[in-house]
């Protein structure tokens, strides 16, 4: 899950459950400004694992250090310590009214618990047992960045501060809905550009959905009657509502996707299906073999697939080979081919970094090629995106031999 959507969560978690105040308002830091802003610290501070980065050139901390120690179940403890004593020390010295140490430990340690739970339900992996054991668990509910998630999450909090009071209340209701829609249209354009599109018809209802949410309740008054936590509350169960759905979505989608592996007799090494946006009405179905992966697309809300196989193919790249077999299964399906064996692959394989690629990567496929004298193998994980396309990908693994087999480069692919 993203920085910003943690940060967001954890925010409504203090309103909802803690009794925290608004973070931004013009009154006094007080005990449940304290709150909120130590449930949003706490619910992003795991991903300040990422700062690592910007002091060391090790290419391959994407993956054994993001997700480790900071999002570690047996470290929790103390971190919440850590936290909260800088937040005594802080309130201490500005005179700040702030509930207890042990109270700040309890929330700081909701607040990290909650991101932790938030990275387990993506597909990245989240090493929630380090140090002691460095696997990476994911529970494959929802895509890494989803925008309808954090939208759910964040527009209560915004219905909360817009029907705070009727002074100005429907310009701030009709700037909300502006820049939401704004937002709408960014996402649609970047979904565009990293492979992901979203159709015209999800973007339109959207914004109408996005209209009726923020103006509606302006109607007779009627979000005035209702009190910032019934706003915070409310978002929560409905965050809630949408991880179930989500849970129930991904065991109908691994269902088609374990029938699709059984009716091609495919010899299954790993499979899943994967969250993809905008929504969990959209899956990817994924099944590593002995020789490439296998991708099939899941849309459930798709009014033109068959009720029975909602499963619908992609054709990705040239070098994809569609292969279907109506006459067993009617399912169009993407294969990605690995490489065949050669001493260029073979000795790649023995690198320190290849081997951390492949304890990290869940349905790798090998590619091979020559550019002149000089041996290019190509190491991609296809639940990534860019790993089904030619251009820059920062998880996909490039090897560079001359021709005498010597390795002339390695690292992620520019």
């Amino acid at each position: 899950m993203d920085t910003i959507t943690h940060g967001i969560a954890g925010a409504l978690l203090g309103k909802s459950i803690f009794r925290g105040d608004e973070m931004f308002t013009r009154r006094p830091m007080n005990r449940g400004r304290i709150i909120t802003w130590s449930l949003m610290v706490g619910a992003i501070f795991p991903d300040a694992d990422a700062f690592r980065g910007t002091f060391s050139h090790n290419d391959m901390l994407i993956m054994t250090w993001h997700r480790s120690i900071t999002h570690s179940l047996f470290c929790l403890p103390l971190w919440a310590l850590l936290l909260a004593a800088i937040t005594r020390a802080l309130v201490r010295w500005r005179n700040w009214d702030a509930p207890s140490f042990a109270s700040l430990t309890g929330i700081y340690a909701v607040g990290i618990a909650s991101h932790i739970f938030l990275d387990l339900v993506t597909s990245f992996g989240t090493m929630i047992w380090s140090p002691l054991q460095y696997v990476r668990p994911a529970w494959d509910l929802i895509f890494i960045v989803d925008f309808t998630f954090s939208a759910i999450l964040l527009i209560p909090q915004l219905l909360a501060w817009i029907y705070a009071k009727p002074d100005g209340l429907r310009p701030r209701a009709l700037s909300c809905w502006i820049i939401s829609v704004t937002a709408t249209l960014a996402i649609a354009g970047i979904g565009q550009i990293v492979g992901a599109p979203i159709s015209h018809t999800y973007i339109s209802l959207t914004i109408v959905i996005l209209a009726a949410v923020f103006l509606l309740p302006s109607m007779r008054g009627f979000g005035l009657r209702l009190q910032r936590k019934t706003w915070n509350r409310a978002g929560l169960v409905l965050a809630v509502a949408y991880l179930v759905a989500a849970f129930f979505a991904h065991n109908a989608a691994l269902a088609r996707v374990k029938q699709f592996a059984a009716s091609q007799q495919i010899e299954v090494q790993a499979l899943g299906a994967l969250p993809l946006p905008p929504s969990v009405a959209h899956w990817d179905g994924l099944i590593l073999s002995p020789h490439g992966v296998y991708e099939t697309r899941i849309n459930f809300g798709s009014p033109t697939a068959d009720p029975n196989n909602s499963l619908v193919s992609i054709d990705l790249s040239p070098s994809v080979a569609n292969q279907s077999r109506p006459e067993m299964f009617p399912i169009e399906y993407s294969f990605f081919p690995n490489a065949p064996e050669n001493p260029f692959i073979d000795a790649s394989r023995r690198l320190p970094q290849v081997e951390t690629y492949f304890w990290f990567a869940r349905f790798p496929v090998t590619r091979f090629h020559k550019e002149g004298d000089v041996a290019v193998v190509e190491f991609s994980d296809i639940r990534f995106p860019h790993a089904r396309s030619q251009g820059p990908d920062p998880f996909t693994y490039v090897v560079r031999f001359d021709a005498n087999g010597k390795v002339l480069s390695q690292g992620w692919r520019k």
